[in-house]
């Protein structure tokens, strides 16, 4: 059906996931004001990825260092996958998409939880935080590309903003990587017409 967003749980999960790495381990803008990434303290980097993971439902009980940094070095490849769906360089988001599948070794597993029945994820070579998120990611990443769910991948549109964001919206026509910079776009552009007008 033209319109719906078809991601399955799994793929919105490993979507959220990207979204949350990017945001949190890339250096830009975020809601107008400069956004410095963790650099090279261990503990940022490893603070960073657990807020991430608990973004999403995912809180781990510890965040390996090794693991940490390998997802900011992987958050800035998927950076450019974001960037270059939204300024509509499938090419090149492909390109990177598949360098990063075969970089985390993707590989698909049918899993099965408790209460749940069968369903498709993919994991990286061995059970590590690291492999098994980014190659989720990259699979999930992969998966938008791939379908006519490419345009779902975005930039906020907000000034002083570089946040990315996946658009699970129905009508597929969010342009603001958060509610409160749409907030800050409308106010910008009522205080516009208001001195117009004065």
């Amino acid at each position: 059906m033209t319109g719906q967003v078809s991601f399955d749980s799994h793929a919105r999960s490993v979507l959220a996931a990207a979204v949350e790495y990017v945001n949190r381990l890339t250096p830009g803008y975020s809601g107008g004001v400069a956004y410095a990434a963790p650099a090279d303290d261990p503990d940022a980097i490893t603070e960073a990825v657990a807020q991430a993971l608990t973004a999403i439902g995912h809180p781990p009980k510890s965040v390996p260092v090794d693991d940490a940094r390998r997802l900011k070095q992987l958050a800035g490849r998927m950076r450019l996958i974001f960037e270059a769906a939204a300024a509509d360089d499938l090419d090149a988001a492909a390109t990177e998409i598949n360098a990063l599948l075969l970089d985390t070794n993707a590989r698909p597993q049918l899993d099965r939880g408790r209460d749940r029945p069968w369903s498709l994820h993919f994991h990286g070579p061995d059970e590590q935080l690291a492999n098994g998120w980014a190659a989720g990611c990259a699979a999930g990443l992969a998966l938008a590309v791939g379908s006519d769910l490419a345009g779902r991948l975005g930039v906020c549109a907000a000034p002083h903003c570089d946040r990315v964001f996946v658009d699970f919206s129905k009508n597929g026509q969010r342009r603001f990587c958060s509610p409160q910079c749409q907030s800050r776009v409308k106010a910008a552009a009522h205080r516009a017409r208001q001195q117009a007008t004065n």
